[in-house]
């Protein structure tokens, strides 16, 4: 093998930051960089999204998804335990509302144990309230080690851990392209260009772009889904005391609202999912000509569409209307009724499609010799993170 010495992450969301803190952990002597195109860290997806950290219920066993989740979560309990970061087990109900969802529920569950999700059982109607007190169901089930922590407060401790290292964090530099030379790599950005022997990109919202400047295929293709979350008044987030999840239903490409506590205290209603007017948009008049006409000229982007009306119909009625945001909670949690809601976070998701208009579910890690490129980390990708890393150097180091 030969000497790696100097090594660059595209992208400072928590899977860059990750794999920078693992090459400084596992090379000696290595100088690693971090491009990170905004004034700060974890600026786009890993700032917007829930705080939960997943147990591994749903993936499919022996998938890169069950695996690095699983291992995730053991790195991040300890990692927060060692960085005085918290780290709250609230526990998890998924609630079958049908016999249909019953079914499914158990499919679920088959799966959950397959995958080694510690405590995971399923619960009768009538006991729903011993965890729940306040919702209800025909059956549910519970994942008492789902839990919740702060991805941006992770984000930092490891960027320390990089700084400590002797690693150097660039931000506000955007990179345009990487190119592979005979040997190494060059890092374009807007103002300059500089080699490396080994590249991560971790680009999220726009790494199929940066896959593309690099040589790779186009698809699949990053069409972006914005997901808004409401915050539950004080009175209204007693009523539940931890997580609580529909069953996913295989119709809709996306979960559905559901209710999450934040390490914060607060109680989060949501998220749907509707098209982003940009992959960086986080308000109705951010519109991002480029990134709309991007997936309205992608053939994949209409296919989807097409097979998914009555999801589109669903989301868009959230979309509108925060009695219906309250009126899907209210299926779980009959007290919620009446509620007063306030707007809270709203993110964008890196969607990740193919060219036929179907989801790419699992994790995408392409190898171009010495890049490496993350095409696809969709939930739970912040939970894995740092098992993801883990993977990533370890294939890079082997190759």
């Amino acid at each position: 093998m030969r000497t790696i010495k100097r090594c660059a992450v595209v992208g400072g969301g928590i899977i860059g930051v990750a794999v920078a803190r693992e090459l400084s952990n596992k090379l000696d002597g290595v100088q690693v960089t971090i491009y990170e195109k905004e004034g700060r860290l974890a600026a786009h997806q890993t700032g917007h999204n829930s705080g939960v950290v997943h147990a591994g219920l749903y993936y499919e066993p022996g998938g890169l998804k069950a695996r690095l989740c699983r291992r995730g979560v053991e790195l991040l309990q300890e990692f927060c335990a060692t960085k005085s970061l918290p780290y709250e087990a609230c526990g998890k109900l998924v609630i079958a509302q049908t016999p249909e969802e019953q079914q499914r529920l158990d499919n679920i569950f088959v799966r959950a144990i397959a995958n080694g999700v510690p405590g995971a059982r399923m619960l009768s109607g009538d006991r729903i309230r011993e965890v729940e007190p306040n919702a209800v169901g025909l059956s549910a089930l519970h994942s008492p080690e789902t839990a919740i922590v702060d991805y941006s407060a992770i984000t930092e401790a490891l960027a320390d851990d990089v700084r400590v290292s002797g690693g150097t964090i660039r931000l506000g530099q955007e990179v345009t392209s990487v190119e592979q030379q005979a040997r190494g790599v060059v890092v374009h950005t807007k103002d300059d260009s500089e080699h490396f022997d080994l590249v991560v990109a971790c680009a999220g919202l726009q790494s199929d772009r940066l896959a593309k400047a690099a040589g790779e295929p186009p698809n699949p293709r990053i069409v972006p889904f914005f997901g808004q979350y409401f915050l539950l008044d004080r009175a209204a987030r007693e009523q539940v005391k931890g997580l609580i999840y529909p069953v996913p239903d295989p119709r809709h490409p996306f979960l559905g609202v559901h209710l999450t506590k934040r390490i914060d205290g607060e109680m989060m209603l949501g998220p749907n999912a509707f098209i982003s007017f940009g992959r960086e948009s986080y308000g109705w008049k951010d519109v991002k000509i480029g990134d709309v006409l991007d997936y309205a000229l992608f053939p994949g982007f209409w296919n989807f569409a097409r097979q998914n009306v009555p999801s589109a119909v669903r989301e868009f009625q959230t979309v509108v209307s925060r009695k219906k945001f309250i009126r899907e909670a209210v299926r779980f949690v009959p007290s919620l009724e009446g509620a007063t809601v306030l707007p809270g976070t709203r993110g964008v998701r890196a969607q990740a499609m193919n060219g036929d208009g179907s989801l790419v579910d699992d994790f995408v890690i392409a190898r171009r010799r010495d890049t490496v490129l993350v095409r696809n980390a969709p939930s739970p990708g912040a939970t894995s993170s740092m098992a993801i890393a883990e993977y990533i150097v370890e294939q890079a180091l082997a190759n």
